[in-house]
């Protein structure tokens, strides 16, 4: 056995894994090159867009056929004004009209910061039968310094010109009146044209916040 093997063989288990005293700063710099087919994980982040103020955020772009699904996450969603619904649509033009149609559903488990009630209930009037209005996630959301709200919305297949698109949001968020409230909202948006663009904003004002999409492998 050489020299150059023996040191190698040296740095493996028995089961063939590397030791890691094998891996040290002199080790690792003197790599120069990378496997080009080694896995860069199964979540691609494809924007994030931060609000500031601002009337609204649109993903025009990078919605297409390269995923089956797409996630985007909402980090710290505030609105500056107070009592408001969080809500979105998606687009079929790239965003020239969020108005697609839509039928969802929406159920909530809430609880009061004075305990004084705890529920999980269905909410018909957040849910929609064919409509084309924008789908609400959180509603009632406060604007306090502290209030905020955070989740994530799934779409699948938004490229698809054979089937509906179907989209699900899971969420937590402040209410208004100091409830924690926790929203599922389900549905599909129905057309088998290609969703291309999708809008998130606040019924009424503007809101800060940032949301990340990413497309999943």
């Amino acid at each position: 056995m050489g020299t150059i093997t023996r040191s190698f063989a040296n740095n493996l288990t028995t089961s063939g894994i590397l030791l890691p005293a094998s891996l040290t700063n002199n080790s690792i710099a003197n790599v120069t090159a990378y496997n080009a087919s080694v896995a860069t994980g199964n979540m691609v982040l494809i924007s994030s867009q931060t609000a500031s103020d601002s009337a609204s955020i649109s993903f025009t772009t990078g919605i297409d056929s390269t995923y089956k699904e797409y996630q985007f996450y909402f980090i710290n969603v505030a609105p500056r004004t107070d009592d408001v619904t969080f809500h979105f649509n998606g687009s079929t033009d790239g965003g020239s009209n969020y108005n697609v149609t839509k039928t969802t559903t929406w159920f909530r488990a809430r609880h009061y910061e004075d305990d004084t009630e705890a529920t999980l209930s269905y909410d018909n009037g957040n849910d929609l039968a064919q409509s084309t209005s924008f789908q609400p996630i959180h509603t009632g959301s406060g604007n306090g310094a502290d209030e905020n709200g955070v989740g994530i919305l799934q779409l699948f297949n938004p490229s698809s010109t054979t089937y509906v698109k179907h989209f699900i949001s899971v969420n937590n968020y402040n209410h208004a009146a100091d409830i924690s409230i926790n929203p599922f909202v389900a549905g599909y948006f129905n057309t088998t044209s290609a969703i291309n663009a999708v809008q998130f904003k606040m019924a009424s004002g503007n809101f800060d916040g940032t949301i990340l999409m990413y497309g999943i492998k």
